[in-house]
This record gives C-alpha cells, sequence and structure tokens, in this order.
C-alpha cells in the first residue's frame, strides 16, 4: 500500500524584521507562494497544509486557487518561542499520514523537481528522515583556535576537499513514527539532499529579501527556460573546464593537457541535437587545443584571446549573433566579464567563487571531470520540456 505523503507549511503572522514576511510580495508574489506552488506542482504530495494563526495569510492562500488546506493553529503555537515540532506534531493529531515533508516558505527557490528527487532518495535509501542543505568549501574554526573541519598542517587544495553539506533549512522529510518517537524533525536512519549553492539564503533580515529578489530573476525556472532556449552558441573556455587546469610535462619538457572524452560528446550532442554552435576560447596559445579541437571537428577554436569579451562581441556581430544567444562556460577571473554579459553563463563546480556567483548554472563536478558534459546536458534537458 502507498505511504500517505502530506506537505507542511508553517506561516505564522508575527513577522519583526520584515513586516508580513510570508506574504509579502518577492519579485512579484507573495513570499509563501513560491514554496506552495512547487509542492503542488510536484505531484509528489497527497495533501498540502498550511498552518497559521492569521486570517490574512490563510486569504491569500485561498486565493491562490491551489487546493491547499488550511489548519487554523491554536494561540500557543503562535508564539515566538513555540517551536516547528510543535506546529508538525499539532498538524500529526488533525490529519493521517505516513510521511510529512516539513517545508520553509523562507527559501522560495525549491523546485518542484526538488521535492522529486529528494523523495525518490528517500524511498531509494529506505531512510526515516531527510534534511536539505548546500555543499561548502569554507574552513571552520573554534573560538579557542582549534580548527573544526581540516587540518591546518596538511592544508587541503580546493579542488581536493569535498567539503561540508550546510544545513539550508528548505525542506525536511519525517516518517510519522519517527516524529512521534523522537519529538524531531530528524532521526532514525538520516538521508541528506543537496541543492544548489544559492539555495543557501533563508529569508530573515531586509537585506536578505532584496538578495531574494535578485535570485528568482535570475534562477527561476521558467525565465530559465527561456534563457536555455535563446541558446545558438556553445562557448567554452579549456584550463579548468575542458581540462583540470594541471600542467603536465612529459620527460622531454613537452607541455601536456588532459580532457575528458565525456565532454566531447556532450558537445557533439548539442551541436547534433540541437545546432548549437560549439566554439573553443582561450588565452591560452596551445597547439594542444588547435588539435583537440580539430579531433572534435570544431571548426571555431580561437587561442592567444587575451580580451574575450572584446572577442565575442565582435564574433556575434560578424555572424548575426545576440549576447543573449551565447552560453559560456568558465572558471577563473578572465572569463567574469564574458560571464556577466552573456546569455546563459556557467561553470564548473570548483570555479572561483566571483566565477559561481555570475553564473546561472554550476555544474555538479569540477572541471576537467566531466563539468562541461554536465552543463551541456542540463542545456539539453532544458531544450526538452
Amino acid at each position: 500500500m502507498k505511504d500517505k505523503i502530506i506537505a507542511l507549511i508553517p506561516l505564522r503572522g508575527g513577522s519583526k524584521s520584515i513586516l508580513n514576511k510570508n506574504i509579502k510580495s518577492l519579485a512579484g508574489k507573495p513570499l509563501c507562494l513560491y514554496s506552495l506552488e512547487a509542492a503542488h506542482q510536484s505531484g509528489v504530495f497527497d495533501e498540502v497544509i498550511v498552518s497559521t494563526d492569521s486570517e490574512e495569510i490563510a486569504d491569500v492562500v485561498r486565493k491562490a486557487g491551489l487546493g491547499t488546506k488550511i489548519s487554523m493553529r491554536p494561540a500557543e503555537l503562535a508564539t515566538d518561542t513555540a517551536s516547528t515540532e510543535a506546529v508538525m506534531l499539532h498538524i500529526a493529531s488533525e490529519f493521517s499520514f505516513d510521511v510529512m515533508c516539513l517545508i520553509q516558505a523562507t527559501s522560495p527557490f525549491t523546485t518542484a523537481e526538488d521535492f522529486q528527487k529528494a523523495y525518490q532518495k528517500f524511498t531509494k535509501e529506505n531512510l526515516d528522515s531527510l534534511v536539505t542543505g548546500v555543499r561548502t568549501k569554507r574552513f571552520f574554526w573554534n573560538e579557542n583556535g582549534t580548527a573544526v573541519n581540516y587540518n591546518p598542517l596538511k592544508r587541503p587544495r580546493r579542488q581536493d576537499f569535498d567539503g561540508y553539506i550546510m544545513e539550508n533549512g528548505a525542506f525536511y522529510f519525517t516518517k510519522k513514527e519517527i516524529l512521534e518517537k523522537e519529538q524531531c524533525r530528524l532521526g532514525g536512519k538520516i538521508g541528506v539532499y543537496e541543492m544548489p549553492e544559492h539555495t543557501a539564503l533563508e529569508i530573515d533580515e531586509p537585506f536578505d529579501w532584496q538578495l531574494a529578489e535578485f535570485y528568482i530573476k535570475k534562477y527561476s525556472q521558467q525565465n530559465l527556460t527561456d534563457v536555455v532556449k535563446k541558446i545558438k552558441v556553445f562557448v567554452t573556455d579549456v584550463d579548468g573546464t575542458l581540462t583540470d587546469a594541471g600542467m603536465y610535462y612529459s620527460p622531454d619538457g613537452e607541455l601536456l593537457k588532459k580532457f575528458n572524452t565525456r565532454d566531447a560528446k556532450g558537445m557533439e550532442l548539442l551541436r547534433d541535437k540541437l545546432g548549437i554552435r560549439i566554439v573553443i576560447l582561450t588565452k591560452e596559445n596551445s597547439p594542444i587545443v588547435t588539435a583537440r579541437a580539430k579531433k572534435l571537428k570544431i571548426e571555431d577554436c580561437y587561442i592567444g584571446v587575451d580580451d574575450k569579451l572584446t572577442f565575442l562581441k565582435e564574433f556575434c556581430s560578424k555572424n548575426d549573433y545576440s549576447m543573449d544567444e551565447i552560453a559560456f562556460c568558465g572558471d577563473d577571473v578572465n572569463d567574469l566579464e564574458c560571464l556577466q554579459n552573456i546569455g546563459f553563463p556557467s561553470c564548473p563546480a570548483n570555479a572561483e567563487e566571483e566565477i559561481k556567483s555570475a553564473s546561472i548554472y554550476k555544474a555538479k563536478v569540477d572541471g576537467g571531470y566531466g563539468a562541461v558534459r554536465d552543463i551541456c546536458n542540463f542545456i539539453l534537458s532544458q531544450r526538452q520540456q
């Protein structure tokens, strides 16, 4: 018999830092509707429930016309000190279910696909509970001067450091038996669902709100799909994207580069399936790159280009493309201007932080280990929608 899965979104009326936060308009839509719409669109949940103490919030939810159920919570669960677990247990006393998904409205970047993939993980791994988070490669210290997550005497290179998953508070899956036994959203066999870096933002302060509006415009699914559909040219750097940025030398001093065959296949698929023009663009004046491009039958290979942005603008003008029709994959600061001026900026997982911030899509793997293929796969998946 199939488990009954419910989603719970707590929406308290009181908010001291941002007035009426849960129903305040964020990029043209009440904050709470981002999570509500994603939950309903996912198809994961048998019921989506809002727990609130505010008739004003309840009215906004009803007018959305999504079929969300509303549970008016008692006064003792509407205080600043009332725990989220107490609200979950109150819902457990009102509704029957096997698994509850607690969803935070202050994390508006959660997509329907996130719920789908997380629940697949939850069931496939036979988990009792699941937490969401984002990967961080930061080093942490205690106030007493002791390192938390690395050995300072053996400081790892960033590309060799897997980092840690930081809880982002987006949503949690919990079996009812665990919730009632542990009085906690997490317990038993716990799994982690990793989300994109920008989902680490939780809206608690006015500055968070401004940043969230920026991210909503940049990462909204509809906008992203529209952006990808415009792509006519895929441009990639070489060192750190198509390669691992390593410099390899033979015994006689000859410089070598290591490429990934999966990247080659990804670019081939873009070209053959979607008719996207492939361009290799690098500052390095390397005959190895020219040879690799020839092997892949990529005619547009430009080496020794110091000013990539000027080159791209001239390339677009000459070939009658707009900059919005360009996808670009870069990893270091010399790619930043290009990423900031084209339609679809992307990067490997181990790109510099400035590059990550400027990218719409960040690959799940490092440069030279299939990052370009991952980006190509994403473009292919979006164009098939």
